[in-house]
């Protein structure tokens, strides 16, 4: 079978032209999309009843994969922001714009499937600027003066890093640049170019090898620090373990632990206990991850085996302190800090050792008819890397890790910032409480996940939560190549970290931006108000945003449901007493509420 010839525009490189294999006709099928991937250009193949199809595979919108999407009536949905494009012809369903997927012929040769290119496509990658030659370098920037050799080292200090960062910025523009120990690197708020970096990746940028280097060493090597073909397999596994139609089939579990977790609050409410919320809040988030990913409940709100959260705890502040030092010391000698997160690391390799070995003996009792993974721990063991064969027990391992460590601070912590914004804010909680009322009726928690998916304000409290304080508030990247970022030529090699907050803090983005304000989400917002939801990304953008952002967002408001349903909400102490604390993720130190049963 063969698509019909179109008239696409062509990709440049040795494709250009030529009929390429992208997959073998049984990868394929009629239920989900399936990636491809010429030259660089990413596209998106979907089976019909007579024919297979190939697109352009990055959404119009944000660039987000489209092979990571889902099939629904006809429609090929984005997992990004959910635009729909006609799974026949490419074209948008609803909305504005109105845009087409660009089409490629498609052929079947011996069962495999061949798609011809030819001389540009929009899912190449891009400058990361303005089309027009750059006009400085980066000996025309300005920027922080530092020392000899060290450069701005010895000005970051890691906690407040983030903050350093922007105040720099505010200094010295949206592109400025500093040196860390002979390292050049440049920093970016201007959205529209942070948007085109996060779009060029994974051909024009990678994550620093630092973050390879660092995470190697810690054993937590996994989809988050993957590059290339690797990165393409192991992601493609985590999309699928955390696909909307995997969550829904989950939404059981997810209510049993939120009725956990108000379980724990009412025993501190008749208490009148203090709470130190965000240790709550990972405590959630662990058994909620490893119930989804690993198919095991650890319990620590129960007070099960916590010993993943205890341990967990101490990863993300070496991470920071680690990608970030000036001088890596730990390769030649450990300090007491460095010798107990080796203690914690090893006790979180004797879990995940135990979890492989309940797997591995879980699929040896299975039939050939019962093969389908029913969890990511499986896939991965099951799956086979780009060479056709199977992960090493360290990718196994490593991505076990960072599916944790994705799934516990980054939600945790975005959360515990909400609860911060709502105790200064009764009404806000008000309505809140209004709208999940009326959608739970007498459930204390969300039954379903029809009734956590139909909460509007709820989602434009937690919009509004991250717009404000992102819990990744810089990225880090490294040029694969010579490119343009802005107006500026960045050679090969030289960083490049974005500022994710600071254009989500621009009144021209967003009125009165310092405000808490959830109602500029709601589509009945002022019509004179600025708002412009792109400039908030908290999850990223681009082909390697978040993949856990549907479960984030699914914990979200099942979380926040769950306490507005149930109790009242005081603070404990001043607002002004909350710090954010950088270490690879902002937490909220010195928050401390306490809780009454409504």
């Amino acid at each position: 079978m063969e698509t019909a010839e179109t008239s696409p525009e062509h990709v440049s490189g040795p494709a250009a032209g030529r009929w390429c294999k992208v997959a073998r006709l049984d990868q394929v099928s009629q239920q989900q999309p399936c990636a491809g991937v010429v030259d660089g250009v990413d596209l998106v193949l979907i089976r019909t009843a007579d024919a297979v199809l190939a697109y352009d595979g990055r959404c119009p919108h944000r660039a987000n994969l489209l092979s990571e999407g889902e099939l629904v009536d006809g429609a090929l949905v984005c997992r990004g922001h959910g635009w729909r494009f006609d799974a026949a012809t490419g074209e948008r369903r609803g909305g504005l714009p109105s845009v087409c997927l660009q089409a490629y012929p498609v052929k079947i040769e011996a069962g495999d499937v061949l798609v011809r290119l030819g001389a540009t496509s929009p899912s190449a990658p891009v400058a990361a600027g303005s089309a027009a030659a750059p006009r400085r370098t980066l000996a025309d920037l300005p920027g922080p003066p530092g020392w000899p050799i060290v450069g701005n080292a010895f000005q970051i200090d890691v906690p407040r890093i983030h903050r350093i960062l922007e105040n720099w910025a505010k200094k010295y523009g949206s592109i400025y640049k500093v040196s860390l120990m002979g390292q050049a690197a440049v920093v970016v708020s201007d959205v529209e170019i942070i948007e085109k970096v996060l779009r060029a990746r994974p051909k024009a940028f990678r994550r620093t090898g630092a973050i390879e280097r660092v995470f190697a060493e810690m054993g937590t090597a996994g989809v988050f620090s993957a590059e290339g073909a690797a990165w393409r397999a192991q992601r493609r596994l985590s999309m699928q373990a955390l696909s909307n139609r995997h969550l829904r089939s989950f939404f059981p579990t997810l209510n049993r632990v939120a009725e956990r977790l108000r379980a724990l609050w009412a025993k501190s409410a008749v208490a009148a206990s203090v709470l130190d919320i965000d240790a709550d809040l990972m405590r959630f988030t662990v058994d909620v991850t490893t119930s989804l990913v690993f198919s095991t409940d650890m319990d620590t709100l129960g007070g099960g085996d916590d010993v993943l959260q205890r341990h967990l705890s101490l990863v993300f502040p070496a991470f920071a302190r680690r990608l970030l030092g000036a001088i890596p010391y730990w390769r030649y000698f450990r300090l007491p800090s460095d010798r107990a997160l080796d203690r914690s690391l090893a006790e979180i390799r004797r879990v995940q050792e135990r979890l492989v070995v309940q797997t591995r003996a879980r699929l040896a009792e299975r039939s050939e008819a019962d093969s389908e993974p029913r969890d990511f721990i499986e896939a991965m063991l099951l799956a086979r890397d780009e060479e056709g064969k199977p992960f090493s027990d360290e990718v196994v391992y490593g991505n076990m890790m960072t599916m944790l460590l994705a799934g516990e601070d980054t939600t945790a912590h975005s959360l515990a910032w909400i609860v911060h914004y709502l105790c200064e804010r009764p009404d806000v909680v008000a309505r809140m409480r209004a709208e999940v009322d009326a959608a739970l009726g007498a459930e204390l928690t969300p039954p379903d996940f029809e009734s956590a998916q139909d909460l509007a304000y709820v989602d434009a409290v937690a919009s509004e939560g991250m717009r404000l304080v992102p819990v990744a508030p810089f990225l880090g990247f490294q040029a694969n190549e010579d490119v343009v970022v802005g107006d500026v030529l960045v050679p090969k090699g030289t960083w490049v970290d974005v500022l994710t907050r600071l254009p989500a803090l621009d009144p021209a983005h967003f009125t009165k931006p310092e405000e808490f304000r959830p109602e500029r989400w709601l589509d009945d917002r002022p019509a004179s108000d600025a708002h412009v939801p792109g400039a908030s990304m908290p999850f990223g953008s681009g082909p390697r945003i978040c993949p856990g952002r549907s479960l984030a967002l699914l914990e979200m408001r099942v979380v926040l449901a769950t306490l507005v349903r149930n109790f009242d909400l005081e603070r404990v102490g001043s607002a002004d007493a909350v710090r954010e604390h950088f270490a690879f993720t902002v937490a909220p130190h010195g928050l401390r509420v306490r809780l009454r049963e409504r």
